[in-house]
């Protein structure tokens, strides 16, 4: 959506006493549009594709079009204005600062990837093309550097309190340090269930009955529980109280993954 057309639904939206506007992420697209609703005073929920397409199976909608996709979030937005926990589903969304953060944070991963997909292929490579690939494994090595820097600078500048704070924990460092900024918004402004439920380091239960089935996770900000999942193994080995826990979950029986969950849950 274009400056233009935001503009001309602004009055819209007002006349209307709108509640609640819901979205569906469309890969960041919808950041900058959300961001200036909320700015001009409106709830925005911005919801997985998946999730919206969910509600329509079992809304009856098994077709796909524009106009279905707009009643459909029209009557998914009334269901969710109507639940008991609406704040939930309305997320903070992040400012200037933040929004740049976060690109760094992507962009970093991808690099990551690179990195890694280029180290594979060194070793089994013809001998012709290892000069090749090891040109791309420095230049992305030195690229990966200069983005890293930036990202420290932009921290010190903008998020020093709150990030010397993280990082004080034992196990946590800069670069999940800075994944949570990014991508926790409502840091500081929810419970602790919440955000566990917001990451999705929350287990879900599977029960029907009698039966009790095993506990999941799923959904939520994958890329930040990453970052904790890699800081809390970390921790295992280097903070005392976190260690002490983790074995105490072991020794109950916790198999390593969910004993490893429960420290950042």
């Amino acid at each position: 959506m274009t400056l233009m057309a935001l503009t001309r639904l602004l009055p819209g939206l007002r006349r209307h006493s709108v509640a609640l506007v819901l979205m569906e992420a469309t890969g960041g697209l919808e950041v900058a549009v959300a961001c200036s609703l909320q700015a001009e005073g409106f709830e925005v929920a911005v919801v997985n594709p998946r999730q919206a397409r969910d509600f329509a199976r079992a809304m009856g909608y098994l077709a796909k079009t524009d106009r279905i996709d707009a009643r459909v979030l029209t009557q998914m937005a009334e269901v969710i204005n109507r639940h008991p926990e609406r704040k939930r589903f309305i997320r903070a969304l992040p400012d200037a600062e933040r929004q740049a953060l976060a690109a760094m944070v992507v962009r970093r991963r991808q690099l990551i990837a690179m990195l890694v997909a280029e180290r594979n292929r060194l070793y089994p490579s013809h001998p012709q093309n290892k000069k090749s690939i090891n040109t791309i494994i420095k230049a992305l090595e030195d690229e990966l550097a200069r983005l890293e820097k930036d990202m420290n600078s932009h921290i010190r500048n903008h998020f020093k309190e709150i990030a010397e704070r993280l990082s004080s924990i034992k196990g946590v460092g800069t670069m999940t340090v800075s994944a949570m900024l990014a991508e926790i918004p409502e840091l500081g402004t929810l419970s602790r269930r919440e955000i566990s439920a917001l990451i999705g380091v929350a287990p879900v239960n599977r029960d029907s009955g009698t039966m009790r089935g095993r506990r999941t996770i799923f959904g939520g900000r994958a890329g930040v529980r990453s970052a904790l999942y890699m800081a809390a193994l970390v921790a295992t080995r280097f903070n005392p109280v976190i260690k002490t826990f983790y074995v105490r979950l072991l020794a109950a029986g916790k198999a390593k993954k969910v004993a490893l969950g429960s420290l950042y849950a």
